[in-house]
């Protein structure tokens, strides 16, 4: 145990049981006699709440912003490195600098990200079993029933914000807890106001558009397909989502306001224009509300891909067995 090094970084705005847990664990983890690194630093990440004032990026631990936090960091939490660009890297750039020597495990799964699956598919292709900054990925194949099911046979204590997803009727994928600025995460902002009455007044004094999920969490805004959404909407004609696309498009400047949603929406558009011969009004519906809504990380449109392409050829495949079979 005295040579492992546990990392957690800390992205300040997190759920109150989420620090209270890091820290049972951290005691863990020193009493066994390995090192704990707990990181409060000014790390980058994508804001979707922030692109309203064309700035696309939430800091944690904002320097300029102490005054707002969203909570105070731990007494004996790591404030800087000198391995860090404060404010330009995200924690998967300085992580990695951090551990010179020896093998890093990483606890992520394929089964959150289509992206990680190819990377790591691609891997494993070329008979690797880490990669080249020496990162190993333990459990990259476990299911979410996996994950659920070591933690009830195991009985590992987890954070109360799960069990309050998980009440207020969000389903196994839906259980993902990150910072609360996340388009993947803004979701528990609408729903855990209640269990955490304190949360939301510290949020929107940290992030003033955050208002905006309680407001609008159920509309094309966050590319939502719920019932309340539809309800919503009533009986007001469909949209012709390929003309929509089109005029976006052709308008580049107008709908994509900072240079980031730009470089998206080119992808997007390439992509439009690829499929626009197969694609169904369904299908519009989706890159219409992925471009919408915000798709940093590319997830949405990596799912389209495969969506319409993969629909594409099954479909190309079924009428050609069916000729031979005539």
């Amino acid at each position: 145990m005295k040579q492992l090094t546990v990392q957690f970084i800390d992205e300040e705005a997190i759920f109150p049981c989420m620090e209270e847990t890091t820290k049972a664990w951290r005691r863990k983890f020193m009493m066994m006699g390995a090192k704990f690194e707990w990181f409060c630093v000014e790390v980058k990440h994508f804001n979707c709440f922030n692109a309203l004032s064309n700035d696309e990026t939430f800091i944690c631990w904002d320097s300029t912003k102490q005054d707002v936090w969203v909570r105070r960091p731990p007494s004996f939490a790591i404030r800087n490195h000198k391995l860090l660009r404060p404010r330009i890297d995200a924690y998967q750039d300085f992580l990695p600098r951090t551990c010179v020597s020896g093998i890093t495990m990483v606890g992520i799964r394929t089964a959150e990200s289509l992206q990680r699956l190819q990377n790591i598919a691609a891997m494993t292709k070329a008979g690797k079993t880490m990669t080249n900054k020496k990162q190993i990925f333990p459990i990259y194949d476990w299911t979410n029933n996996d994950v659920w099911l070591y933690l009830k046979q195991e009985k590992v204590d987890i954070p109360e914000i799960y069990l309050f997803l998980w009440q207020s009727g969000s389903s196994k994928p839906q259980l993902r807890v990150s910072q609360f600025f996340s388009v993947d995460t803004a979701r528990s902002l609408v729903k855990m106001n209640e269990y955490y009455p304190d949360l939301m007044e510290r949020i929107i004094r940290r992030e003033p558009n955050a208002y905006l999920a309680a407001l609008y969490w159920d509309s094309e805004m966050f590319g939502r397909s719920s019932r309340k959404r539809r309800e919503m909407e009533g009986d007001a004609p469909e949209k012709d989502y390929k003309t929509e696309l089109v005029r976006m498009f052709g308008n580049m400047d107008v709908y994509f306001d900072t240079p980031h949603k730009r470089q998206i929406a080119e992808r997007y558009r390439n992509f439009f224009l690829q499929v626009s011969a197969i694609a169904t009004p369904e299908d519009f519906k989706h890159i219409y509300e992925g471009l919408i809504s915000g798709d940093p990380k590319m997830r949405t449109f990596r799912a389209l891909y495969h969506r319409i392409y993969g629909k594409y050829i099954a479909e190309a495949k079924k009428t050609e067995e069916s000729r031979h079979g005539q």
